[in-house]
């Protein structure tokens, strides 16, 4: 029963850590969308910075729901939650 301990929150979370991450990349884009707007919101680079960490936070959260909804769903064991979790968390260091 994989990811349903927590009803599938986790994938909100990953939800928002891309429209994060969407917003650092189209921040300077000076291209109109479909509807005319302006594509980059042009926050300062201090921003931006807070932006990037806010992201890795995210992702970092994202990691830790599913790997405990999994361990708690009984889909994963304590030594391969250990393992799995340390696993996707080496992409941050």
């Amino acid at each position: 029963m994989s990811g349903g301990y927590f009803d599938y929150a986790q994938y909100r979370i990953e939800y928002i850590a891309d429209e994060v991450e969407q917003l650092i990349i189209n921040n300077n884009n000076t291209e109109k969308d479909e509807w005319g707007y302006v594509k980059g919101h042009h926050y300062s680079p201090e921003t931006i910075e807070e932006f990037k960490i806010g992201l890795e936070y995210l992702q970092k959260a994202q990691i830790y729901a599913q790997r405990i909804d999994w361990l708690i769903s009984g889909d994963d064991s304590e030594d391969t939650f250990h393992t799995r979790l340390q696993s996707e968390l080496q992409k941050f260091e």
